[in-house]
């Protein structure tokens, strides 16, 4: 399989992949734009975080993190969601990257359908976008990230902008440190009656997260 040789090129092939057709507001769930899931893919294929590695897509939704890992060279991908519909969503989008970008990468996917907190493999890598706790379950994002950092000593994960100490918080209780930020424009786009625009941006950050080890060097 040849993998994508640029940003935008991986940021091409998930633009084509299906995103949800009846949205659950319950679970937040909001297609992740690809533009921005291909920087921090990309971000983490760059530092060798990526390409034969183990990884698991936590409330993967429509797939399109856990997909777009595979297409950049992961080992195996876990795709873990509690809402069949989004499930079988990423299951198909899979199967379309797999015709087009090579038979191998719906051998590399496991899917579960079950609740993040009952995955309990251990992977290399965490890439998650998980419910901001705004209109379904408060502090859901929390309750993600913990998982995260039961499962992995490296987690890309996606929060309002505005969950920086809360992050830092997290990171600190947990033997965690925060190696790499970065933040966009995120655009909604209209998926619920009470949505009164087209395209509503709001302030996402995506958080490089790291197990802090003795063995860490610290330069001052």
């Amino acid at each position: 399989m040849q993998k994508p040789g640029s940003k935008k090129g991986l940021a091409v092939i998930l633009s084509g992949l299906k995103g949800f057709e009846n949205p659950r507001i319950e679970l937040e769930q909001y297609t992740t734009e690809s533009e921005i899931a291909a920087e921090v893919l990309w971000n983490a294929f760059l530092v060798g975080e990526i390409q034969e590695k183990t990884a698991a897509d936590l409330g993967c939704g429509t797939g399109i993190l856990g997909i777009g890992a595979l297409l950049l060279g992961a080992s195996k991908v876990f795709f873990v969601d509690k809402d069949l519909k989004a499930l079988e969503t990423a299951k198909e989008n899979l199967i379309r990257a797999s015709e087009k970008y090579g038979k191998e990468l719906a051998k590399k996917a496991v899917f579960l359908h079950r609740d993040v907190s009952l995955f309990d493999e251990k992977v290399d890598i965490v890439l998650e976008n998980p419910p901001f706790g705004i209109k379904g379950e408060r502090h859901a994002d929390k309750a993600f990230l913990e998982k995260a950092m039961g499962i992995s000593d490296t987690i890309y994960s996606f929060h309002k902008e505005e969950s920086k100490r809360f992050i830092s918080a997290v990171c600190r209780d947990k033997g965690f440190r925060v190696e790499g930020y970065w933040e966009f424009d995120w655009p909604l786009k209209k998926a619920y009656s009470f949505h009164s625009k087209k395209v509503e941006h709001i302030r996402v950050g995506c958080w490089r997260i790291k197990k802090d080890t003795k063995e860490r060097k610290v330069f001052k």
